[in-house]
């Protein structure tokens, strides 16, 4: 392994030093493929919207790097010509712009190459559904770009960022050039690099060849260093090179050193086992805010649950369901893969259709899957609506007018959806994995004594513990002053990004230390 800079006990030592000392600002460049509201095709758009706000708020000096794809382009105010990038491979120059974010105003940087990112389709696919040829190019420039901006050789002389903060595979060859940059030029300033694993299933694996294409030494390709059984991995590199590395929960930074989910790179995680961080992402209150969500028929908070009614019998007759407060609405917002752990709700979706509820479903992913839900609504129509897609105002009705949330995940670095559960009032059942762990007090004799119940875990992940765990959920939902306690106890957590936020201050405080 290459060297490290500190242990972890310095690492905690300096931490409390720098807890003593008056904060610095700190400058952090945030490098993303996505972010909401500009891009979105999952949970790394929220937290790249969120995170870097909530930095900003707590007065740090934030700026996000993101393609320049034609939405990002569209949403941006005030954008305008920054500089010019030169250098790049293969396609050697491309332009950065400068913009602020709609919401927030947080600054953001945008690579300006329409032949890599002015394309109709996906930020990773086409209109066809495949990945993008050209992806290694498009990300891998993305990723050296961030490296160019991490150093005083940087084109914006005025600003140079102490932390470069990448974010899953599409930002991880950032620490591999940030290394060879170090390695070349010890003249200048560098910053310190940190990665987060959003989720490590999707590792950025491609033909070695990219190697050269994209500008990196060759002995750069090696088991210590990008290879990976064969390949390069864009996330194995940002995982050996990067300073230190975040997880999104701390279960999950335990879990990816385990063969069960480190994807074969556990030992190179538990190598660095001192410095993994997990982190357990928070939500947008403000965007997910029962009380004031422009997208529900009404309002409701923890003190007035009245609402919550009002918006599931507007649901169901939007959906065409049985309109029926009485009657347990299932909710689910979520891919259709393997991970999501649904074709276990689908196994189970007659005898628990059965057992009197609605299923509401909004997602999209594997056709097996979409075909035997869609099968499912066409056989109870009026008990199952099946939605195939993304809809962001009907996710903010169907997480608000559910009664309980169905979320078995056969592993979930974080999991935001069961968050938003817990602040619109509705109970999730999850598995006992990664984030959903961490944020989901199951319902027990203790945690109902103590006030802390807020949700279902599964004892494992198999279809009939799901439907344990339902079974006993509305034994729950039948008794109304439990289930408000239980509903209230949910909504009374703080699950804001301040503390999360904070938490990663430490982390960069700890590397610049």
């Amino acid at each position: 392994m290459m060297k490290r800079v500190f242990s972890f006990k310095l690492l905690h030592n300096c931490s409390l030093t720098t807890q003593a000392r008056k904060p610095h600002l700190l400058r952090i460049l945030f490098v993303t493929s996505e972010a909401y509201p500009l891009v979105k095709t999952g949970g790394l758009a929220d937290v790249s919207g969120s995170l870097p706000k909530a930095l900003s708020a707590l007065g740090q000096d934030v700026r996000i790097l993101i393609p320049g794809y034609p939405s990002v382009i569209h949403k941006l105010v005030n954008l305008h010509h920054v500089a010019n990038l030169e250098g790049l491979p293969i396609i050697a120059n491309a332009e950065l712009l400068a913009g602020n974010m709609p919401d927030s105003g947080v600054q953001v940087l945008v690579i300006n190459s329409p032949s890599l990112y002015q394309r109709e389709g996906g930020p990773y696919v086409a209109p066809d559904g495949k990945d993008w040829e050209d992806n290694p190019l498009r990300f891998g420039i993305l990723s050296k770009v961030a490296a160019i901006l991490s150093s005083s050789d940087s084109p914006i002389k005025n600003w140079i960022p102490e932390i470069v903060h990448c974010n899953d595979w599409q930002s991880g060859l950032t620490p591999a050039y940030m290394h060879y940059m170090r390695a070349y030029r010890t003249d200048i300033h560098h910053a310190k690099s940190v990665i987060s694993i959003h989720n490590l299933a999707f590792q950025g694996c491609f033909s070695p060849e990219w190697v050269a294409h994209l500008g990196l030494p060759q002995s750069s390709y090696s088991m210590h260093g990008l290879e990976y059984y064969g390949q390069i991995s864009f996330l194995k590199a940002g995982v050996f090179y990067a300073d230190m590395l975040c997880t999104v929960s701390e279960t999950y930074a335990k879990e990816i050193q385990t063969p069960a989910f480190g994807f074969g790179m556990q030992g190179l995680l538990a190598s660095r086992a001192h410095e993994i961080k997990g982190i357990l992402n928070g939500i947008d209150t403000e965007e997910w805010n029962p009380a004031a969500d422009p997208h529900l028929s009404a309002s409701f908070d923890a003190k007035k649950l009245v609402g919550k009614q009002a918006v599931k019998q507007s649901l169901q007759k939007q959906l065409g369901l049985e309109k029926d407060p009485k009657i347990p609405l299932l909710g689910v917002v979520s891919r259709l893969t393997h991970q999501k752990g649904l074709d276990m709700l689908l196994d189970e979706a007659e005898p628990v259709l059965r057992l009197g509820c609605q299923i509401a479903l909004l997602g999209s992913g594997e056709a097996q899957l979409e075909s035997g839900f869609k099968l499912l609504e066409k056989l109870y129509p009026k008990q199952v609506s099946i939605n195939i897609g993304y809809n962001e105002p009907l996710s903010h009705q169907i997480m608000a007018g559910a009664d309980i949330f169905i979320m078995p995940s056969r592993f979930e670095p974080c999991g935001l959806n069961q968050m938003y559960g817990l602040r619109y009032g509705t109970p999730s059942i999850v598995t006992n994995t990664g984030g959903l762990a961490d944020s989901i007090t199951n319902t027990d004799e203790v945690s109902l004594k103590n006030n802390t119940a807020t949700g279902f875990i599964m004892t494992e992940s198999t279809p009939e513990a799901l439907k344990a765990s339902l079974e006993y959920a509305l034994k729950c939902y039948a008794n109304s002053p439990l289930w408000h306690r239980i509903q209230r106890n949910g909504m009374r957590k703080d699950l804001s990004w301040e503390k999360s936020a904070q938490a990663y201050m430490g982390v960069y405080q700890q590397l610049l230390a």
